[in-house]
């Protein structure tokens, strides 16, 4: 299979697929190790993998930054970015397995449990199945993989087909740091009756799922009975500007959020709404901003905005941002491709409320800006849609702060920042159709893991003396 360059469609190398013999093969070998449990791996000999596999990384820090911006598209900088988060997350995860511990269990509330003392321990959860998205090819392994290798489970990671080789590279780097091959597995396939028969295999106790939401809760609804699942879909995330708002600390947050990756991350900003007292001088202020960015090969140092990750998504897009035009609204900058590959970071001022910009992820360079007046309204319109991830706001009135933060249907409230901020140790989910479950490293690993209580029932050891 070929990997190609997003920006100009140039290949980079040839990846051996997986095929179902493969695939059959591999799960049979991570299922064979956790079920061998008296070989389970130590706790102290994972961390000190996870700490290994993180220097390792680090010591390639600049050849995975040019690998994510040339299978990916990312512009370097944001690469060398997520490098670093990488090797952030392998580390917060290495200090996290140190914490995964059981609990006592009180005994002797009533008269049924006197003489007995009961604890519980955490087990490893069997055989995870991580399948991820291109947007983010080494960090989202990252948030998948190390989870699992820091708990104890096997773990089989299938990368996105346009994205493989930083994943292929850091599954290296984990063997180089010690863990043996059942462990950490990776299967390359773009078939998708293939990948589906990886995720609804009965070994598989975890389904890690990072895309589409159709194609996610396709698969939950197939999983073997007993299978535990994390889905991670996109959304639209709105931003409300309030009318207190400071005009000129908001953009350049807004530009980072709508247009970094060129707009391809499931929480990017999207919906914008403000306050109509401000809405004039921020479109202004906002779209002479956006009309700056460069576009170009995500390579070069100077690029802020990179290709999309496939020709037909441009062509849909561009689409997109056509029927808004048909039905009210107005382009203020943007709105055309360039070449094949790539879309001018673009403003649609007041689209209708009923096509795809306004209804659905874009994913793509595209904001929209919406007028209101009354702070409930703008609230009500940003709930109004079936997905539901990160929300901001924008205001230097607390009231209205307090008021937003309880009444946004989000998973997370930014004040004074773009929907898009993330930490590597905050929970980070999508609620409703936008996902389920908790992503993060402390919470992945909680999810992988299983309670298992121990009770003793003694008796008094001087009764029958």
């Amino acid at each position: 299979m070929l990997v190609y360059q997003p920006y100009d469609r140039v290949p980079i190398c040839d990846v051996a697929l997986d095929d179902a013999a493969s695939v059959q093969t591999k799960l049979e070998r991570a299922q064979l190790a956790f079920a061998d449990r008296s070989n389970w791996i130590p706790t102290y000999k994972r961390i000190e993998m996870l700490r290994r596999t993180a220097y390792l990384v680090e010591q390639e820090h600049e050849q995975f930054a040019l690998l994510i911006a040339r299978e990916g598209g990312k512009p370097l900088a944001d690469s060398r970015a997520e490098v670093t988060r990488a090797v952030n997350g392998i580390q917060i995860a290495a200090s996290t397995a140190e914490r995964i511990v059981g609990e006592e269990i009180p005994m002797g509330l009533t008269p049924a449990s006197k003489d007995r003392w009961a604890f519980t321990t955490k087990e490893p959860i069997g055989v995870v199945v991580a399948i991820s998205a291109f947007n983010h090819p080494l960090n989202l392994i990252v948030h998948q993989v190390i989870p699992a290798i820091a708990t104890g489970c096997p773990v089989i990671v299938k990368p996105a087909p346009t994205t493989p080789l930083s994943c292929i590279r850091f599954v290296e780097l984990i063997r180089e740091a010690g863990l043996s091959e059942p462990w950490c597995q990776t299967v390359v396939v773009d078939d998708v009756t293939l990948a589906e028969s990886l995720a609804t295999d009965p070994r598989v106790a975890f389904l890690s799922f990072i895309g589409s939401a159709k194609v996610g809760w396709s698969l939950r609804s197939k999983l073997a009975p007993g299978t535990r699942c994390a889905l991670e879909h996109g959304g639209a995330a709105p931003v409300i500007v309030d009318r207190s708002a400071y005009i000129d600390g908001v953009i350049g947050p807004l530009i980072k959020g709508g247009y970094y990756h060129a707009g391809q991350v499931c929480v990017s900003v999207q919906r914008i709404f403000v306050h109509d007292d401000v809405k004039q001088q921020f479109v202004e202020s906002f779209t002479d901003r956006v009309s700056r960015l460069k576009v170009g090969d995500p390579t070069q140092l100077g690029t802020e905005v990179g290709p999309l990750i496939l020709p037909r998504e441009v062509d849909r897009v561009e689409a997109w941002v056509q029927e808004a035009v048909d039905h009210s609204g107005l382009v203020t900058t943007g709105g055309a491709r360039i070449g094949n590959t790539a879309y001018r970071p673009t403003v649609i001022l007041e689209p209708a409320p009923d096509v795809r910009v306004s209804q659905q992820e874009v994913f793509g360079p595209v904001t929209c800006v919406y007028g209101y007046t009354d702070l409930s309204d703008a609230i009500a319109r940003a709930n109004s849609l079936p997905v539901a991830f990160q929300a901001s706001l924008f205001t230097r009135d607390i009231n209205v702060a307090l008021t937003a933060a309880k009444l946004l249907d989000a998973s997370a409230v930014l004040i004074n920042d773009h929907s898009a901020f993330r930490t590597d140790w905050m929970p980070f989910a999508g609620r409703r159709q936008s996902g389920l479950g908790t992503g993060g490293i402390l919470y992945t690993m909680r999810d992988m893991t299983l309670d298992k209580m121990v009770v003793f029932n003694f008796q008094d050891p001087f009764v029958g003396l």
